[in-house]
């Protein structure tokens, strides 16, 4: 059908500014470009593209209308698209509505007149047609939510008692700011904080990088056995507070974003509690029982993102610590087995070199100790068990680490004392048989 050179240019304009003044007038005069194309033809070629569009759709979107529609509530999607090219991909969504500029059509409805019917739904006249429609179907809009990328929908958003702006442009995102709003990334879990469009994480990760840490040199492999894309659980062993660096920079090798399971006592501390969030960080209460972590991780996952999680739970201690065989939680097994998602073994050495547990701050002197951050295959479990889950992920865990940590030995009084937090007076034999994972 004709009409490419026309919209070409103002899809670039529109992938350049967003939505503006200029862009809503062409595309008002778009319509004229529709003047005899046959109906049918419209239709086939806007149910091919929803079938390519709904892979497009940003991963938490699926979620959100599930939970919207287990609440009862109706789906309408509101937009200034014409009908004709949006009411397939609201079909393949499960909208129940749709309330859209329309194209006239003319020879008894069989072609496009190239004009439109009725006013064209932008701003004002698309908040007028929404209240139509909830009048006619009895919606009231105080209940109602409304999502929204556009400062041009401010007038919609602020008409409904739950306004949400999504991924918002930058005149949006002011508004939503001094009006109250929530405002939401449906690209991204939940609570994390994206500038410019971009997560935080994207914007450190020029700083992220092995050069810059003073204090120890790095060696890496098997990075290439991350997805690049897609939910992935990455697990790791448990050395020293170090860890997070050393993982922290893997990630960023990656290419990826993650998110990280930690304890409820980063997240409840000043400042760095607030930039954990920010990150995406998702709070665990140890020994809660409560499921609500792995609720947030396989949402992550859902969504497309990577989640990282040490089983172990915590730094071994005493004689555990030096244990050939890694004792690990079955948090990870468990998450693989609801989401099916690819879990990646990286072992982590020499971290408890550089911050050993009973240290308070890392060490920094003349030498740089190495830390090899070694990353496997995904590691095939059979979902059934998630005890032998576990131990399958723990052995992939161990099959990276190097030689000298399958070997049995009976580790000195400095060492012990080593992998405890700082004033520890407790038993290291009573501390052996702890279960892995349960410590503060």
């Amino acid at each position: 059908m004709g009409g490419s050179s026309l919209l070409d240019p103002l899809t670039r304009l529109y992938e350049a500014f967003g939505e503006t003044w200029l862009t809503m007038q062409a595309a008002r005069l778009a319509a004229g470009a529709s003047k005899g194309w046959p109906v049918t033809d419209v239709r086939k070629a806007a149910e091919a593209a929803a079938d390519e569009l709904v892979d497009c759709i940003g991963g938490f979107v699926p979620g959100l209308l599930a939970e919207h529609r287990s609440e009862g509530r109706h789906l309408v999607m509101a937009t200034t698209t014409p009908e004709a090219l949006v009411a397939p991909l609201a079909k393949k969504l499960g909208f129940d509505a749709v309330v859209a500029t329309r194209w006239a059509t003319q020879d008894s409805g069989r072609a496009y007149a190239g004009e439109v019917d009725g006013e064209f739904l932008w701003g004002r006249q698309k908040l007028l047609a929404v209240r139509r429609w909830a009048t006619e179907h009895g919606v009231k809009l105080r209940n109602s939510y409304a999502y929204s990328d556009s400062y041009f929908d401010g007038g919609l958003l602020a008409a409904v008692g739950h306004p949400v702006a999504v991924n918002p442009d930058p005149r949006l995102a002011i508004l939503a700011r001094v009006a109250g709003w929530n405002v939401q990334h449906l690209d991204v879990s939940p609570g994390v904080v994206k500038v410019a469009g971009r997560e935080l994480q994207h914007w450190l990760r020029r700083c992220n990088r092995p050069d810059l840490v003073p204090n120890a040199r790095f060696e890496f492999t098997g990075v290439d056995n991350i997805p690049a894309t897609g939910g992935v659980i990455l697990v790791f062993n448990h050395r020293s507070y170090f860890d997070s660096v050393a993982v922290n920079l893997l990630v960023a090798r990656s290419g990826r974003t993650s998110r990280f399971l930690g304890k409820k006592e980063v997240f409840d501390a000043p400042i760095i509690g607030a930039l954990s969030k920010a990150f995406g960080g998702i709070r665990v209460v140890r020994a809660s029982g409560s499921e609500e972590p792995l609720d947030a991780a396989a949402a992550a996952l859902a969504g497309g993102e990577m989640v990282v999680m040490a089983p172990q739970g915590t730094i071994p201690r005493g004689p555990a610590f030096f244990d050939p065989i890694l004792q690990g939680r079955w948090g990870a097994a468990k998450l693989a087995a609801r989401t099916k998602a690819a879990v990646i073994p990286v072992g982590l050495w020499g971290t408890e070199v550089v911050w050993p547990r009973n240290s308070r701050l890392p060490r920094f002197t003349g030498s740089r100790p190495l830390v090899t951050v070694a990353v496997g295959p995904p590691v095939k479990l059979n979902y059934r068990s998630p005890d032998a889950d576990t131990k399958k992920i723990m052995i992939a865990i161990s099959a990276l680490l190097p030689a000298e940590s399958r070997v049995q030995r009976t580790p000195s009084d400095a060492e012990l004392a080593a992998t405890f937090p700082p004033g520890y007076q407790g038993d290291a034999a009573q501390e052996a048989t702890r279960r892995p994972g349960t410590d503060t």
